[in-house]
């Protein structure tokens, strides 16, 4: 794929969608944290219902430890890997009021250094918090770039240095919503939406559904 189709990818994508936002519910950086975290091999709504539980009255590190371990885990037991996710929720918000004066930190280094945070979730909280050009590559956004042709590669991180590489500077901050939403709603694991498609006409994927 060129240049001038990575462009007008994006510029299409930003039209329809110009101001993309990430489809967790959070209200500060922590929560959006611990949400990205329990998100891990779970949907947004999944996370969603369950943190609606316990954001509004125990929505920060010390609100989470006041829960314990228990509590905590009956919140969240409807997620995939609740029992470790509770562990590492707690162990997190020990952390950071340890380390971090309760407040969650704006780099990498510091967020990976936290209990059940890696690369993706600490990519999601830096650019979707802190508005730092970062790209969160999930099971979606690999499955885009591979099958569009916009940055194909073998892994995770070859996926995400191609995106960091070829998307135009302009898209860069929003690039990771657009994508995401795009491999959630359209361009979808089994059967892809090419009829519903919006970029359909720039996508180097050969297999395209056909119209029914």
């Amino acid at each position: 794929m060129n240049n001038t189709k990575r462009q007008e990818i994006f510029r299409r994508l930003s039209a329809a969608n110009p101001t993309p936002q990430t489809e967790l519910e959070y209200t500060t950086p922590f929560q959006l944290l611990i949400a990205v975290i329990l998100s891990a091999q779970a949907t947004d709504k999944s996370v969603n219902i369950a943190t609606r539980r316990f954001f509004p009255d125990h929505g920060t590190p010390e609100g989470i430890l006041a829960l314990g371990e228990e509590t905590l885990g009956e919140h969240v037991r409807t997620i995939n890997l609740w029992k470790t996710k509770t562990k590492n929720v707690l162990a997190t918000c020990r952390q950071l009021i340890e380390r971090h004066g309760g407040e969650v930190p704006a780099d990498r280094a510091s967020l990976e250094a936290l209990p059940g945070v890696g690369r993706k979730t600490a990519n999601v909280v830096l650019n979707t918090a802190f508005r730092q050009v970062a790209m969160a590559v999930d099971t979606h956004i690999f499955r885009v770039s591979n099958r569009t042709g916009l940055a194909p590669g073998k892994n995770v991180v070859e996926v995400e240095a191609k995106l960091l590489k070829f998307v135009p500077r302009q898209y860069l901050m929003d690039a990771h919503h657009w994508l995401i939403l795009h491999g959630r709603y359209v361009c979808v694991a089994r059967t892809p939406k090419c009829p519903e498609c919006g970029i359909v006409d720039l996508c180097d994927y050969r297999s395209k559904t056909r119209p029914a």
